[in-house]
């Protein structure tokens, strides 16, 4: 009985120390580093909607979504095994190195997903989560299963998915949307296809290698750099609209202006450059990281720091107050601040 006893222990030791050595593939295949910018574009989008929730509902509305783009990201991989083993840059994903079954990773995407979406709407609202669950939907059918493999327009169109986050988070707190959250969408919208093309410049080969027609394999790297030089423009445009709408002041204006002028520019000498050179590629795909993760912290700290500040409302105050008598009273509360401060 001793020895039975001590086999099932050993083996219960051994299995909860196999899933402690697996956790973190599990966790690569949520694509953190992508699951960041996503959530803190989400983020932003919940503290500067005109009606806030709870502590509590806000932290795990936060949590559902990053859950939801964890699960989007799983699905991803789960389809795309193939071609993820024979690119460089992602051969050494969890399917690619056998770390984790594409069985698992489908289950495991499917059930993360479930759980966000019902997580969110219990939390919050059934907007916000219709929202999360057609991101996760548009991410994982959409953009992996249809777009990427067939259209040079894949990251283009697919880009809507990744630009979700600020509405989801808006949604969160106020139960719909609006043009704010539709301008930071625009915004996200526009800068992900030079953001992502800089990359797949100096990724070209693997592309071709995997049979994905991103439009530096199918189109060349000259017509590549002329889509972004004027996507970059059109993100510069883009990003004075929380300015230029009047939910952001002239700090974020300005910011916005360098940032704009700075992506524009390396644009520009990205277009100017020869085909060789890998360096001016590199420094606009790193700099668009920045760059968006700047606006929208510009825009927090400009939107919360001055007379933008949203109303708290607690799980029972949302049932009863429309989103847009919330944006009426924040309205109000800037009127009555200007009106002090004039006196």
């Amino acid at each position: 009985m001793n020895s039975i006893a001590i086999s099932v222990s050993r083996f219960r030791l051994a299995s909860r120390s196999g899933w402690v050595e697996r956790l973190p593939h599990f966790i690569s295949l949520a694509k953190p580093r992508v699951m960041a910018l996503a959530l803190f574009a989400a983020f932003v989008g919940l503290m500067i909607a005109p009606a806030r929730p709870d502590p509590v509902s806000s932290f795990i509305a936060i949590l559902a979504i990053a859950a939801g783009a964890g699960a989007a990201g799983a699905l991803n991989m789960w389809y795309d095994a193939d071609i993820d083993a024979v690119m460089a840059r992602t051969a050494m994903r969890p399917i690619p190195r056998g770390k984790v079954s594409k069985v698992e990773a489908l289950v495991f995407g499917l059930v993360l997903g479930v759980i966000a979406v019902t997580s969110l709407a219990s939390a919050t609202n059934l907007a916000a989560a219709a929202l999360l669950a057609g991101t996760i939907l548009f991410y994982a059918v959409v953009y992996t299963v249809w777009l990427k493999r067939a259209t040079r327009h894949n990251i283009v169109i697919g880009g809507a998915a990744g630009a979700l986050p600020p509405m989801i988070g808006w949604a969160a707190a106020t139960g719909q949307t609006g043009l704010e959250p539709l301008a930071l969408f625009l915004i996200i919208f526009l800068w992900t296809p030079p953001h992502f093309w800089a990359l797949a410049l100096n990724r070209t080969d693997d592309y071709a290698r995997a049979g994905v027609p991103m439009l530096p394999v199918v189109a060349g790297r000259a017509a590549t750099t002329r889509q972004i030089l004027i996507y970059s423009g059109l993100t510069a445009l883009a990003s004075e609209l929380p300015w230029g709408l009047g939910f952001a002041g002239a700090i974020y204006g300005v910011i916005a202006s360098i940032c704009g002028a700075v992506f524009f520019l390396l644009a520009l000498q990205l277009n100017r450059s020869v085909g060789a050179d890998r360096r001016s590629a590199h420094r606009l795909f790193v700099f668009s990281i920045s760059h968006l993760f700047l606006l929208f912290a510009t825009l927090l700290v400009d939107h919360n720091g001055g007379s933008f500040a949203p109303t708290r409302l607690s799980h029972d105050d949302r049932a009863s107050v429309s989103p847009s008598a919330a944006r009426q009273s924040s309205a109000t509360r800037k009127s009555c601040t200007f009106k002090v401060r004039e006196a």
